[in-house]
């Protein structure tokens, strides 16, 4: 990602390396095999494309679900059955790490997510110039967003909101998805005027000709995403392949904003400098 801009080229690179520690052992190369893969809805466009290749080239089956990464959380911690969790929150990937149920060492920060407010193309507000004042147009009865009581986008989205100062005002609007991808099918649907939703899938095939702005970085905390291997992962050695990988690598690198497998040290060393764009 450049200049707020994703580079469907780069996660073309980030997620396939993510995804191929599960098969970095004979074993997983088995035909008929399976990984179990838990996906913040942020990436669903994304991981559809992806999955599907990575199919094709390993011979594995990618089994995806899609939803909230604080739903999932849940689940995790009440044994749900998934090998790999991508996260749109840091904070759970290392609650499950802390809690021993996922394996030591696998946690991989691979992105930093943008949020933006998004329009219908033929909505009458022009929101790239309007930002904020876009939600406190009368013809604005509605604005999605996901909940915030287990879904980072949604967190991120009342944070702007309140650094915005009109939280408050534009309240009784709020409708809530369940994921941030169920917020982005409200207002693509026309149930809301206006949402803020993942730039991800602001950009995305389906929602690409719609209007949006986006949201300054400052005016919410970073959404900060990250990927662990579980406990209950069919492939043991998937931590070892991580480790390799980190290794091999030898410190942090980056694309833009997607980093690749990014150790703690690393991250502390990252949130002291400003990354390139």
């Amino acid at each position: 990602m450049t200049g707020g801009r994703i580079n469907w080229r780069e996660w073309f690179l980030v997620l396939p390396f993510i995804l191929s520690i599960f098969i970095a052992q004979h074993e997983v190369r088995a035909k008929g095999k399976e990984i179990r893969v838990a996906v913040a809805a942020d990436l669903k466009f994304a991981m559809e494309e992806l999955s599907k290749k990575f199919e094709e080239q390993s011979r594995t089956k990618v089994n995806v679900t899609y939803g909230s990464s604080g739903n999932f959380f849940s689940q995790m911690q009440n044994g749900a059955p998934f090998d790999l969790f991508f996260s749109a929150d840091i904070d759970y990937p290392q609650k499950l790490e802390v809690a021993g149920l996922a394996e030591p060492g696998t946690l991989c920060e691979y992105a930093v997510g943008r949020i933006v407010i998004w329009t219908a193309a033929d909505a009458k507000m022009d929101v790239a110039k309007q930002g904020w004042k876009t939600l406190l147009d009368a013809r604005v009865e509605k604005i999605a967003i996901a909940n915030p009581e287990h879904a980072p986008y949604g967190r991120a989205a009342v944070a702007a909101l309140q650094k915005a100062g009109i939280y408050e005002t534009v309240r009784p609007k709020l409708v809530y998805g369940e994921n941030i991808s169920q917020a982005a099918q409200f207002v693509q649907s026309g149930n809301a005027q206006a949402g803020i939703i993942a730039m991800s899938l602001a950009v995305s095939p389906a929602m690409r000709d719609g209007k949006r702005w986006e949201i300054p970085a400052e005016m919410h905390p970073a959404i900060e995403q990250a990927a662990i291997v579980l406990k209950g992962a069919q492939n043991k050695e998937a931590g070892a392949g991580v480790s390799r990988i980190r290794e091999e690598r030898g410190r942090a690198r980056h694309i833009g904003r997607i980093w690749l497998c990014v150790s703690r040290e690393a991250r502390t060393r990252r949130k002291k400098v400003t990354p390139r764009r």
